[in-house]
């Protein structure tokens, strides 16, 4: 029980912040405020961030964690492909590490292969240079987390202006408890197909989706280690990518705990469907408190000021 009022209160942190799971602290060096550029002490780093349009001219590299780093030498998602649309272009967050981007172009290729899909409906890689966004998410800040579209890509002729327009679709009945009767097949094959990349790290999607994934597979059980059950996440599943190999400013997150998860993801549907009462010892949510480059590893200074 007091591990599902944790897990409220952070949730309620992330509210309306596109976050997700935690991680441990970043283990990297970060700049003092004395030696930063005059033109970044006391400003937040999203404002800085948020304003690039373009890469830095670097080697690819993520520095620090995901809710707390930068991305050196990103690539861009092309706004369509084949398999793929990558939607809210407005945003420009499109850019991720090499990985992901290749990641993603292959996932694509097997959502194709599922009756009713034509490939997928891309969200939220990262900016040009990662790092804090404007708004939405804490994490995605290294090119290395991707939101995927719950919404079958039936039509990956979409124009600028429908990709802005149009909406996923929620997976979820009973707040989350249930999938609802747009759930099909398909989607859990394509996460299964997501999860099964050695490149995964995490997959975070609501609780009823991933009991019924625990329900529904009945051959290799593996691959549902990965799946998270985390608050929202009905609309888009979001996959998390290891730190690739000889990034050696990556910090990774922990991994998932053993076995298939299965008993842990009920916990979570128990506890929405039968919420224990209001704990009054339990702490506050705290503020919101924004990132400076001062928080920041010291290589996302040069990411900055690189052309």
């Amino acid at each position: 029980m007091d591990r599902f009022f944790k897990i409220v209160g952070l949730s309620l942190l992330l509210a309306g912040c596109g976050g997700s799971a935690p991680e441990p602290p970043a283990q990297v060096k970060t700049i003092s405020t004395q030696n930063l550029p005059a033109s970044m002490r006391g400003i937040e780093a999203r404002q800085l961030f948020g304003k690039l349009t373009n890469a830095s001219a670097q080697t690819a590299a993520p520095f620090g964690g995901y809710s707390k780093g930068c991305m050196a030498g990103g690539v861009q998602l092309p706004e369509t492909g084949p398999t793929w649309q990558a939607m809210r272009l407005s945003r420009n967050r499109n850019w991720g590490h090499p990985q992901a981007i290749d990641y993603i172009q292959k996932l694509s290729r097997k959502a194709a292969a599922q009756p009713g899909w034509n490939g997928l409906y891309v969200g939220d890689i990262s900016q040009p240079r990662g790092g804090p966004m404007l708004s939405g998410h804490r994490s995605h800040q290294v090119g290395l987390d991707i939101d995927i579209w719950l919404r079958p890509a039936d039509d990956l002729t979409l124009s600028r202006t429908a990709r802005e327009n149009i909406s996923s679709i929620s997976m979820r009945r009973a707040k989350g408890a249930y999938t609802n009767s747009s759930w099909t097949r398909q989607h859990h094959e394509i996460i299964k197909a997501a999860a099964q990349d050695p490149r995964t790290a995490r997959i975070f999607i609501f609780p009823g989706a991933k009991v019924q994934m625990c329900n529904d597979e009945t051959g290799d059980r593996a691959w549902l280690r990965k799946v998270r059950p985390w608050w929202g996440h009905h609309y888009h599943f979001h996959v998390r990518l290891n730190c690739p190999p000889g990034t050696g400013g990556c910090v990774a997150q922990d991994p998932p705990p053993a076995g298939d998860g299965c008993d842990d993801a009920q916990e979570w549907v128990n506890n929405i469907l039968n919420p224990p009462p209001p704990d009054p010892n339990a702490p506050k949510p705290k503020p919101r408190r924004e990132l400076t480059m001062a928080n920041l590893p010291a290589q996302c200074v040069g990411v900055l000021q690189s052309n």
